[in-house]
């Protein structure tokens, strides 16, 4: 039952590796291609565009069309249409911008739009971070379950040597409950971490929109080398991130948008044009132009100037809060970094080798009766915690190195090759 048991548990475990092993840069490219945050990021930018579009559009003539001196006594006299004595005035009126509002609209424009690129890009950075982090989930996930099968594989076997001994009389019948408590127990640990397993899988799946498949997915990338950050490199990551990029172009939005209200004190003009028929019994044909502009006696703009103002200084203030959150960012990234660095290196060197001497010591003196059974549990629940130990520090690394990455991500390095 144990064997069959374990075999179950290795046969859900290794078969999907054959079916879709997946490396870091295809889960990137897929991320790219296919997150619906990302496409939702997109579609802003898009919209960001149509708008530049709205605002170069110069403003639409007027047509009218407008009939008067119609007389009810007499009447309008007889004859066709064009012949009623009826004053007929065909009039256009063009509108023409003036003090550069039309510029200034579409400079705002622009700056919004790059905005909204630089955006899209933030979320690209954000969502490499979170897909590397899952990625790693997954690894960790699909190790853990291979550390908890060996474990209950090593407890099988102890179990089995526990039996041999209880019947040569070697070992009392209460020490061997207590290695079938810890052999019970080490099949579960192996059962929830499958669990986990399939939700890492589900995890990532949906970031790649891979949803369907997810129950195949296999991270087949090395982990990561341990690194160091440069310190170097630190500051001059912040003024190029993309949210500070952003942020930026908000600025200068900002202040095209507060020229754009000073511009309304610059008085538009519409210039017109008309052609009057009067088809009386001298028929008279006249054309006529005109001119007309605003007077500033109830509004001078002066609200729409400050509120523009207002929203410039909210603009600057919102970039200084987005340095400064860049800033501790990186450096917060930086300093987690070298501490899951230091962290790995201690399991990689020294505790993880010692461990699992240990243990192979103690379950060989067990199986020839030198050592007692709770010496033999307390070797393999600290081999187990060491071996569970290595993995997550090696986790930890390596979503400290994927945030380290993300945090200095320059618009540069985000731009589609």
């Amino acid at each position: 039952m144990i064997r069959l048991f374990l075999f179950a548990i290795a046969t859900v475990v290794a078969a999907p590796t054959a079916a879709l092993d997946l490396t870091l840069p295809e889960a990137e490219r897929l991320l790219a291609e296919r997150n619906r945050e990302l496409l939702a990021a997109r579609r802003t930018v898009e919209a960001a565009a149509a708008q530049r579009i709205t605002a170069a559009a110069r403003p639409n003539p007027i047509v009218s069309l407008n009939s008067s001196d119609i007389s009810t006594d007499p009447g309008v006299g007889p004859g066709p249409l064009n012949q009623k004595r009826i004053d007929t005035i065909l009039r256009i009126d063009q509108p023409f911008e003036r003090g550069g509002k039309r510029e200034l609209r579409m400079d705002a424009a622009e700056g919004l739009e790059r905005a909204a690129q630089h955006d899209s890009l933030d979320a690209l950075r954000q969502g490499l971070a979170q897909l590397r982090s899952a990625y790693y989930e997954l690894k960790q996930s699909e190790e853990k379950v291979q550390v908890l099968l060996e474990n209950a594989q090593l407890f099988g076997r102890t179990m089995a040597a526990a039996q041999v001994r209880l019947k040569a009389g070697d070992l009392a019948a209460a020490d061997v409950a207590k290695v079938q408590v810890d052999h019970e127990r080490a099949q579960n640990d192996a059962r929830a971490a499958q669990a986990e397993f399939a939700r890492a899988r589900l995890a990532l799946g949906y970031l790649i929109g891979m949803e369907r498949e997810a129950e195949s997915l296999r991270a087949a990338d090395p982990w990561p080398e341990r690194i160091r950050p440069e310190p170097a490199a630190i500051e001059q990551a912040i003024e190029h991130r993309p949210d500070v990029v952003a942020a930026r172009a908000r600025v200068a939005a900002a202040e095209k948008l507060r020229d754009l209200a000073k511009a309304q004190r610059t008085r538009d003009i519409t210039v017109g044009a008309q052609y009057e028929r009067y088809p009386s019994s001298v028929p008279v044909d006249s054309i006529g132009f005109g001119i007309s502009f605003p007077l500033f006696t109830g509004n001078n703009f002066e609200g729409e100037i400050r509120r523009a103002e207002v929203e410039r200084y909210a603009a600057i203030d919102a970039l200084e809060r987005t340095r400064a959150l860049a800033g501790n960012d990186v450096r917060r990234a930086a300093s987690d970094l070298i501490a899951a660095a230091e962290r790995l290196e201690r399991y990689d060197t020294t505790l993880l080798a010692a461990a699992e001497r240990t243990a192979r010591a103690v379950e060989f003196a067990f199986e020839r009766g030198a050592n007692s059974v709770l010496e033999v549990l307390d070797a393999r629940r600290t081999l187990r915690a060491v071996q569970l130990e290595a993995l997550a520090a090696r986790t930890d690394h390596a979503r400290a190195l994927a945030a380290w990455r993300a945090s200095q991500a320059t618009v540069e390095a985000l731009q589609p090759k």
